[in-house]
């Protein structure tokens, strides 16, 4: 029997984060992920490519935050 840790960041707010200011990494700040939000923010989250992966990734509860805990609850 396994134990799923959650995260405490709103899965809503990520992804609005993430429409509205995810070609600069604006979501991945909001995580905890400054390195990558950087990373996304210098390419214009890499040409749309991870920009569009991390939406899809959020929208289906994949996502995670610094410390590798899924964000699932909406509100």
């Amino acid at each position: 029997m396994s134990v799923v840790v959650v995260s405490d960041e709103k899965k809503l707010t990520v992804l609005l984060l993430c429409y509205v200011f995810g070609m600069f990494g604006g979501h991945r700040f909001y995580t905890g992920k400054p390195k990558t939000g950087i990373l996304m923010a210098l390419t214009l989250g890499a040409c749309f490519v991870w920009y569009v992966s991390d939406l899809i990734t959020i929208i289906t509860g994949g996502f995670t935050d610094k410390e590798g805990r899924k964000i699932t609850a909406w509100v």
